[in-house]
């Protein structure tokens, strides 16, 4: 069966095609239906046992059923496992194993793709092409070439008929989605067809590796002043529609905490690149990864202070986040852990997990008792796997909905947290990402973040709020040492007295002229607090310290 030419998705358009074609829409529906079906009865009859070996038997169940129905349904499984409103919490660690380690195709297949999309055979394009792939995944697989001025790169070949094979299984899952949507509990059918359709537009992106190399250069762009992070170099002149070349990645990958010390490679420092870059992703650059998993990042040789060096691979699943989600969800940061859950609550709404109509009254407390309890006293015990657990059973109680446009977002937190864990089971995501967010906050070298310190600093009253101020700057301590202040208040002062701070000039004097009346109690709080944090004793102690840790 020849590949359909088409190469984005149509809902309506794939399902007039599929229609038309009735001897391939029947044909594979009764393969996809006596493979659903069969999985259904069990999930009727079992579903709702309180055994959890009966639960972990389901859960395997239905990874088995997916991967056998093909690259598609690996895919659904795949999204399914971002989506804890949608999927019972106890069969999500099985989906989440999903991973693209599957047989390769037939060799002469990838090398007739590749002459077919280069123009010439693969030993006359390389000075040395294997005969066997290094790795395989659901869409393609990678071999491992040399050029003839001796640099190796990374060929990655499609499948066969992927376009096609994707376009009807599509089809085929829309329409048995949108027949049994009614048929769900809970109103978990809601939105299932909008959620298939962003599912099928960015597996279709997928699959145009040109839209691949425009990815990997976008992002190799947005990290080209970050030594820590490096990203393959396409090879333009070797790359097209269903073949991608890019120099190859010689370093270890992230699975094994052990191997990693056996190469004398940090992983505390690789964790910390990972999960920094990943929150710059989401919170500045607005573009981000939404796979990296192990098989995607790898350990390289070097530290830039204490940070050490990734490489990332595999730009297909790439997505962008608006600027105003960027804002809420930097204030839901700050939100979370001030324990603000009001303010959460609203950035539930702004972001569309909530219908603005939604009565808060009742959730605020929900928020507070799910959130609060498992941030307890300390920051660090926060771990975003537990969360969204227990978050789950939230969703099942309350309006909450994910909005489709999160669903890689929340893929990729999920993701990048695994695989920290993966190397340091103590490793708390929040440890890294709070201190990231406060330091943006209290230099406030953006606009955004200037407008979203104002917020943090002074409350609806107009009123100087000094615990959020001494836990930002305590949130910056405590993740290095009293030194690591300097900077953050040097840029606090430039800001202060710089042009870009008149806002926040304003504010503090409104805050000390309110109701005709001069107030001093909050800058005599505020003096006291600078006094205590930046105290040249405090500062020398904190050097010294990290000179000499002993000496403390």
């Amino acid at each position: 069966m020849a590949a359909d030419p088409v190469l984005d998705y149509n809902p309506n358009r794939d399902l007039r095609w599929l229609l038309l074609r009735p001897w391939i829409l029947l044909s594979r529906l009764l393969v996809v239906l006596s493979q659903l079906l069969g999985l259904a009865m069990a999930l009727v009859v079992q579903g709702n046992s309180r055994d959890p070996k009966v639960q972990q038997r389901l859960a395997e169940r239905i990874l088995r059923t997916l991967t056998n129905l093909g690259p598609c349904f690996i895919k659904v499984g795949q999204a399914l496992s971002t989506r804890p409103d949608l999927v019972r919490r106890d069969w999500l660690d099985q989906l989440t194993r999903l991973q693209d380690d599957l047989p390769s195709f037939d060799h002469a297949i990838a090398l007739a793709t590749i002459e077919a999309e280069l123009g010439g055979p693969a030993h006359e394009l390389f000075a040395e092409f294997p005969d066997y792939p290094v790795a395989a995944a659901s869409l393609g697989q990678v071999y491992k070439a040399r050029l003839a001025d001796g640099r190796w790169v990374a060929v990655k070949v499609q499948r066969p008929n992927l376009a096609y094979l994707l376009r009807r299984d599509l089809v085929l899952i829309r329409l048995l989605a949108i027949a049994t949507a009614p048929l769900l509990p809970l109103n978990l059918g809601f939105g299932l067809g909008t959620i298939i359709d962003e599912f099928g537009r960015t597996l279709f992106e997928e699959i145009d590796y040109r839209r691949e190399a425009d990815n990997a250069e976008r992002f190799a762009g947005l990290f080209a002043d970050h030594p820590e992070v490096t990203v393959p170099a396409v090879e333009r002149h070797l790359s097209a529609r269903r073949v991608l070349t890019t120099t190859w990645i010689n370093g270890t990958k992230l699975q094994q905490r052990q191997e990693l010390e056996g190469r004398r490679l940090d992983p505390a420092a690789l964790i910390r690149t990972g999960v920094i870059s990943g929150l710059q992703q989401l919170l500045e650059f607005g573009y981000f990864h939404a796979d990296p998993h192990p098989g995607n990042l790898f350990a390289l040789p070097g530290k830039t202070g204490p940070m050490g060096h990734l490489a990332y691979v595999d730009f297909g699943m790439m997505d962008s986040i608006s600027d105003s989600d960027r804002l809420t969800l930097t204030g839901a940061v700050v939100h979370l852990i001030n324990r603000d859950f009001e303010a959460l609550a609203l950035d539930f709404v702004a972001l569309g997990f909530l219908n603005p109509r939604t009565d808060l009254a009742p959730i605020v407390p929900a928020l507070e008792q799910v959130l609060g309890g498992a941030l307890g006293d300390n920051v660090g015990s926060f771990n975003f796997k537990a969360i969204t657990d227990r978050f789950s059973e939230l969703m099942y109680d309350y309006p909450f909905r994910v909005p489709a446009r999160f669903a890689l977002i929340i893929r990729a937190v999920v993701s990048q947290e695994g695989l920290a864990l993966r190397l340091d089971p103590s490793f708390r995501i929040i440890r890294v990402a709070y201190p990231y967010v406060a330091k943006r906050l209290l230099a406030g070298d953006t606009a955004e973040m200037r407008e979203k310190l104002l917020e943090v600093l002074f409350d609806k009253h107009g009123r100087l709020q000094i615990e959020r101020l001494e836990n930002l700057l305590a949130v910056v301590e405590n993740d290095g040492a009293p030194t690591d202040l300097i900077p953050v208040a040097g840029a606090g002062l430039r800001l202060l007295l710089g042009p870009e701070g008149s806002s926040l000039r304003q504010r503090l004097l409104l805050t000390l002229v309110r109701d005709d009346r001069l107030h001093t109690d909050d800058l005599q709080q505020l003096l006291g607090l600078l006094r205590r944090t930046f105290s040249p004793r405090r500062l020398a102690g904190g050097m010294l310290q990290r000179l000499n840790p002993l000496a403390a």
